[in-house]
Formats: structure tokens, sequence, C-alpha cells
């Protein structure tokens, strides 16, 4: 999913809401025109006044959100038909101003203009559908002017539907699809070759008649390029639960999801990553202050180390205080002529304690005496927050490894790369150091296929017991 996308369908909240309180100012202004005024006198100024009538529209405003969201408005897909969309805002309206009524009914409290009531429904629902007609035709109009958000794609089929699929793209730019290439076959040598030279999005496979095992290589190919896989229904539908429907020239095309985190869940995790880091950066600033004083007083070299990880979209530096002397830090920020990364590389070999391409150092004689402290309670990890901050980390997700870690991987393994990595996350809470690492891939592997909030919230609060425990994290 393009950000693009997520900040289009994000802002459809506020926009709805702004709409259905002008819809709600309409009506009163309609109640107090000239022409409605004469022909009936306005009787009930003094019990409704426009401050508690503009409290009243800000309250049903904030209801009308929740049963807008309740009735799938805002589900993240790349196409809401603009019919459907106003179906469902007439039932969401009709639904939440039927269940105003029926409360006065009920507590015998008659709303003072029934006016204002009836008026509010047909004004509700043309300006909410007004307002998401703009939304989307300024998404249109960024994606024609400016190709923002537009999706490269590789079409594989040679039938006639491939055909429709590319014509049906060429005709209608509004969609957001550029065709990058055409396969008449299923061609992976080729299609290698073609993704190494242009990033693609999605790769479309129109044509079911294929080979099994040539499509499972594409499967693992979009894997590991992290491309979205789409195809033409009655293939594999039960490969996996994470799938989502979509239309293309009429065709459904079925999408295999790499992550259940998508949509609503990747913005609300990530809003979940900014205020959490920035309050815990400000709770933990007096330890951080403390432990910066100590490292600096401990040893010779800088209070932070940056340590080269890898992540969905490359390499970047995450922060954490210098455990290590700085003659024995690696990267190429310290160590200019590579003994440090040799003294490690001669330690991982004799004294690792975990098996796989990502090695755990036992009694790592490069540690300071301080360093050993914070590294065995996770203290030297706290500048971390900063990471998730900046969005290249995640408060929980797979722990980012080394480029030469990652140069060991199995294709399988690579599908860790699908989120952002985390500061803690299901294989550390499950056993931090001690799994072997194809035991801790399997582990954020089923948290990526099954992510949740709740699983997330659960992460969190297990992370401090298993630190108090002193089981080391990688």
């Amino acid at each position: 999913m393009k950000r693009s996308e997520l900040i289009f369908t994000a802002a459809l909240v506020p926009t709805d809401y702004l709409m259905l309180i002008l819809a709600g100012l309409t009506a009163y202004g309609l109640r107090f025109s000239d022409l409605m005024v004469r022909w009936r006198p306005v009787l009930f100024s003094v019990n409704l006044t426009f401050e508690k009538y503009l409290g009243l529209v800000l309250a049903m405003g904030l209801l009308m959100i929740f049963i807008f969201a309740l009735s799938g408005l805002y589900e993240i897909r790349r196409a809401n038909g603009v019919l459907e969309d106003f179906v469902r805002i007439t039932i969401a309206v009709s639904a939440g101003l039927a269940g105003v009524i029926v409360y006065s009914f009920i507590r015998r409290e008659w709303f003072d203009s029934r006016f204002l009531i009836f008026a509010a429904w047909p004004l509700a629902i043309f300006f909410a559908a007004l307002g998401r007609l703009l939304v989307r035709a300024f998404q249109k109009f960024l994606i024609r002017r400016f190709r923002l958000g537009v999706h490269n794609v590789l079409v594989i089929g040679g039938d006639e539907i491939s055909e429709e699929l590319i014509g049906e793209m060429a005709r209608r730019s509004s969609l957001g699809y550029n065709l990058v290439q055409y396969f008449k076959d299923l061609d992976l040598p080729k299609i290698r070759q073609v993704l190494d030279r242009q990033s693609a999005d999605d790769i479309i496979l129109a044509n079911p008649d294929f080979g099994r095992e040539p499509v499972l290589e594409l499967i693992d190919l979009c894997e590991e390029r992290r491309i979205n896989f789409k195809f033409v229904p009655n293939l594999f539908q039960t490969l996996t639960i994470n799938v989502e429907f979509d239309a293309l020239a009429g065709i459904p095309l079925v999408e295999l999801k790499r992550t259940a985190l998508d949509g609503w869940g990747k913005i609300i995790k990530r809003l979940m990553d900014i205020i959490g880091s920035f309050f815990l950066i400000i709770i933990f600033s007096p330890v951080m202050a403390v432990v910066a004083i100590l490292v600096k007083l401990d040893s010779p070299g800088p209070i932070i180390y940056k340590n080269q990880r890898v992540g969905p979209k490359g390499t970047f530096n995450t922060y954490k205080f210098r455990s290590m002397k700085i003659e024995c830090c690696t990267g190429p920020e310290y160590d200019k002529d590579g003994r440090a990364s040799q003294l490690e590389d001669e330690l991982a070999v004799k004294q690792s304690m975990r098996r796989g391409p990502v090695f755990k150092i036992a009694d790592d004689p490069r540690r300071t005496k301080l360093g050993r402290f914070l590294e065995s309670s996770s203290l030297d990890e706290l500048p971390q927050f900063f990471n998730v901050l900046k969005g290249q980390m995640s408060l929980v997700g797979p722990r980012p490894h080394m480029p030469k870690e990652v140069a060991g991987y199995e294709k399988w393994h690579k599908k860790v790369f699908n989120i952002q990595p985390g500061v803690t996350g299901l294989a550390q809470i499950s056993g931090r150091s001690e799994n072997d690492f194809d035991d801790e891939a399997r582990l954020d592997v089923y948290y990526i296929e099954n992510w949740s909030l709740w699983l997330d919230f659960k992460i969190l609060l297990k992370t401090p017991l298993v630190v108090l425990f002193k089981r080391h994290r990688t």
C-alpha cells in the first residue's frame, strides 16, 4: 500500500467530520433564513441557542464518524466506487439520525426543531458525499499530473484477460497503474532482469494456466523483492489467510498480503510508535543522562555507538550507548582498518552461543566493565527510542541485524523485512538470545502474519519482565 493511499484514506476522517458539521450549520442557517422565518417563526431560539446547537452538532459529528467506520467507509482499498460510498453514507447517516430520534422518543425529550433534524439528513448525505468526491478528485489529479502514488506494474499472462488489464491501465491513467513490462510467458530470469533495472510495486499474474512450480517461484521472488503479488482468482486461494480483493477492468484480482499489518493497522502502529517513543524518551531521560555520564567516565570514545543494521528500506544506524572499547567497535565510522571486524568474525566462530547467520558472542572480551552491565540490563538500547521516533524502527517488531548477518539469510528469513524492525519483539520475549536464529525467524514471521494491536501490547508488557530475568538479546 502506497503512503499516499494511506494519507488520502486517513484524510477522509477529518473531511467527513468537517462536512457533517457544515451540514448541521447549513440546516441551522436555512431555518433562520428570511423565507423560513416568514413561513414559520422561530420559537426555540431561547431553549436552543447557537452555542448549544453547535455543541450538539460537534458531538453528533463524532457519533457519525463512528457509524461511518462501522459501515466500512474507512476501509483502505485502492478503489472505492462513488456509488458504493454514496450508498454506505446514506445508510450510515440514516442510522445515526434514526438513533437520535429513537433516543429522544425514549427520553420523551423531543428536539426543539424537527426541521433541523429532517433537513440535516439530506444535507449530511450530500456534504459527506461531496467531501469524498473532492478528496478523490484531488487524489486523481495528483496521479495524472504528478504521478504521485502510481503503482509500477508487471503483467504476466499472454491471454485476452492480460490484454484487457493492460488496455484498462492505458485508458484510465487516474487508476494509478503504470505498466513497466508485459510478459506473455512466465520467464523468471527475464523478470529478474527487469526488476534489477526498474522498481516495481505490483506483479499481476493474469493467466491461471502456468505451472505450479514457476508460480511458487514467482511468489518467492515477490517476497524477496517486497513486491505485491496479485492474480486472477482460482489460483492458490488457500495459500494464505492474508488476502485482499480488488478489481481492474471488471476482472477480480486477489492480492496475497505479506502481513496483516496494513492499512489502518500501519497508521495506528505508527501513531503508537510516535507517542510511545516520545513519552519513553521523556520518562527515561534522567536514566539516559546518568548512563551517558558513566559511559564517558568509563572509557575513552563516543557515548553513542552507531551500529549499522538492515531494515526494509536498506541500511540505517541504530543508536546504542557504547558498551565496547572504542578500538573494538565495528562499522565504517570506527573500524577504518578492518581489525575490529576481523576480531568480531574470529570471536563469532569461537564463542557464538547461537547457530545460524546471526551470532551472539559469550563472555565477549570487547566489552568494557560498564558495558557488560549495560548489555545485560538492556540499558544500552534506550537510545533506540530515537530510531523509533525517526521512523527507522518500531517499538515492536523483528530485531534488525547487521549487513554481514543478513548476507547469510536463507530466502524465507527475508520475510522479516516486510515490516519495520523493533526495539523488542515476540522472539525477544520468548527466549531472546537463547534461540537459534531459525527459531527467532519463525517467531518473527508468525508475528508478521498474525499482527494485532493486542499482540503488540502483550509484547510491550512482557518485555520489562524478560529484562529483569537478565536474558540477553541480540
